[in-house]
């Protein structure tokens, strides 16, 4: 039986009954014509205060141009968004991972609302990729998601800059190992245009990721944003989406336990961010599927890294797209047998065809073979321990160290860290101690790259650590472990390390410790006091009640 392309739409606008509606769309330009195809949302995030979507209404006219040569009514509505690079190190970073899910609840609201039968979601900054995708998975209907493009690599004094340099001149101008006028240039130059951050930070990860996944089609989220193949590629979008709907296939049939396995291999492969986890555990629960802080660590061992990209390396997205993309990851995945071939695609074809067709670019030095990887295991991994019951992660991708000892020092606020670090109060050797900063005690989980980025300004990357019950941007690097759970706020073993305590994190045993017996801690936590709410009204406050832990993807439920 064929799949009905007016699944949804039918009920909306056919039959007398339904005037009322049909003149409402009359009036803002639909035609009858118009209103007997199938509708088709077309999502994007486009707003004026970050270049991370500033291309969104443009591509968004190539989607709905795509839908209507293939025979469908696109309908362009819009979503939020808040930019980390803006928000990080003040009290703004608090509303980021909130977004993700005021995002999925607006697309799905939307949707639902007006009874659309497929949706195309464009997306750009870090939390707009998993909420567009959460949204998608709600809703269940054919779809996909494109990502708007890197931004291309600014340039000062002969080297390539991402907005990573930008917050790591701010620690070496505040160490007095730069001048101001080279940190006004740095910011004047690093960000040329339009698209998100152009490393393997958050937003290129969860690009990758998708594409790995199925949801987007392969090398489509690649393609830098202002590269003239964009234009295209969004057509194809809005062509594909068609397709889709006459044939019925639905994100979940998708998005399954084995496509996140690839995804997690992509992320792994890629040196790619730690809020990947929170993001393809949501991803996950959204289609229900079981997935779980264990199965990264067990793709992490047997995936290796072959892509050299910022933070930890030398290449940023764009050199990645000329290079062979995601394609030619997936292509040497596949190689390797590291892939689960059979899974399908938005495309219509496997991820194992689709990785059949990665081709290299003769001479490329961006991504490397299985045989020659950066490094033999993936990127990220899972500690456990008794400050971290529920586990933790850390990335190292582009860390050579495997065990640090020290002194904890303990803030409660990622502002008097930063502070701390700035006045040259933190010492080599020492573990900074950052919490009440998760997903309930932050609220919102902040990322903490304006503390790691004055670290590695500071020239302290290499010889201190620090964890956290918050996050890191993609753009961390470092000895870093976050996502700490149970997190303090919730009574969790964080909540009760004191300055000078000894803490151990050891990679290769998966170990996140406290040198403490465990009739001391219990001491401490029986001593605990919960703090007081740090908002009392509005959407923080209704997040922080509740929210989930980060280790079950930091949702809301």
């Amino acid at each position: 039986m064929a799949f009905d392309l007016r699944h949804n739409s039918r009920t909306l606008l056919d039959g007398p009954d339904r005037a009322p509606a049909r003149s409402y769309f009359k009036a803002v330009g639909f035609s009858d014509e118009d209103l007997k195809r199938p509708l088709v949302g077309v999502s994007h995030c486009w707003i004026e205060v970050t270049p991370c979507n500033f291309n969104h209404r443009r591509l968004a006219e190539k989607v709905k141009e795509g839908i209507r040569a293939a025979g469908g009514t696109p309908i362009e509505f819009s979503t939020i968004t808040v930019t980390d690079g803006i928000a990080m190190g003040t009290e703004g970073m608090k509303s980021s991972l909130v977004s993700r899910e005021v995002i999925a609840d607006s697309i799905e609201l939307v949707c639902r609302g007006h009874l659309f039968d497929g949706l195309v979601a464009i997306t750009g900054c870090d939390k707009t990729i998993p909420g567009s995708t959460m949204a998608l998975l709600r809703l269940n209907i054919p779809g996909l998601i494109l990502y708007g493009g890197s931004i291309m690599p600014g340039q000062y004094q002969g080297r390539d800059l991402t907005i990573q340099d930008v917050f790591e001149a701010v620690g070496a101008y505040n160490s007095g190992n730069i001048s101001l006028k080279e940190l006004h240039g740095i910011e004047k130059y690093a960000c040329p245009g339009a698209g998100a951050c152009g490393g393997q930070f958050t937003a290129n990860t969860m690009s990758t990721a998708l594409e790995m996944l199925g949801i987007s089609p392969m090398g489509f989220n690649g393609v830098p944003a202002m590269d003239p193949k964009k234009d295209q590629v969004a057509f194809e979008c809005g062509r594909l989406v068609m397709k889709l709907l006459r044939t019925g296939l639905k994100p979940r049939k998708i998005v399954t336990r084995k496509a996140l396995l690839n995804a997690i291999a992509g992320v792994m492969a890629t040196g790619g961010s730690t809020n990947a986890v929170l993001h393809l555990i949501a991803l996950a629960k959204e289609s229900g599927v079981r997935l779980s802080l264990d199965d990264f660590d067990r793709v992490s061992r047997k995936t290796p890294v072959l892509a050299d990209l910022k933070p930890a390396g030398r290449f940023t997205a764009p050199d990645m797209y000329s290079a062979g993309g995601m394609p030619l990851v997936a292509r040497h995945l596949l190689d390797a047998g590291k892939l689960h071939t059979e899974e399908p695609t938005v495309t219509g074809r496997s991820i194992g065809e689709e990785a059949k067709r990665g081709r290299a670019k003769k001479g490329q030095r961006v991504i490397r073979s299985v045989t020659q990887p950066l490094k033999k295991s993936g990127g990220l991994v899972i500690l456990r321990g008794n400050l971290a019951p529920e586990g933790c992660v850390m990335k190292i991708s582009g860390e050579e160290r495997k065990l640090h000892r020290g002194p904890a020092r303990v803030f409660d606020r990622e502002e008097d860290c930063f502070k701390a670090i700035k006045a040259d109060k933190i010492k080599p050797g020492d573990v900074l101690v950052i919490r009440y900063e998760g997903p309930k005690g932050g609220p919102g989980m902040r990322e903490m790259l304006s503390v790691t980025a004055a670290l590695q300004g500071a020239g302290l990357g290499e010889h201190v650590a620090l964890i956290t019950d918050g996050r890191f941007s993609g753009a961390t690097h470092g000895f870093m472990v976050g996502h700490i759970a149970p997190e303090a706020a919730d009574g969790g073993p964080i909540a009760i390390v004191r300055n000078k305590d000894t803490l151990v994190l050891d990679v290769d045993k998966r170990l996140l410790q406290v040198e403490l017996s465990q009739a001391e801690i219990k001491k401490r936590l029986k001593q605990w006091k919960p703090p007081k709410p740090r908002y009392k009204n509005g959407v923080l406050a209704k997040y922080a009640r509740t929210v989930s832990s980060a280790s079950e993807g930091a949702m809301t439920v």
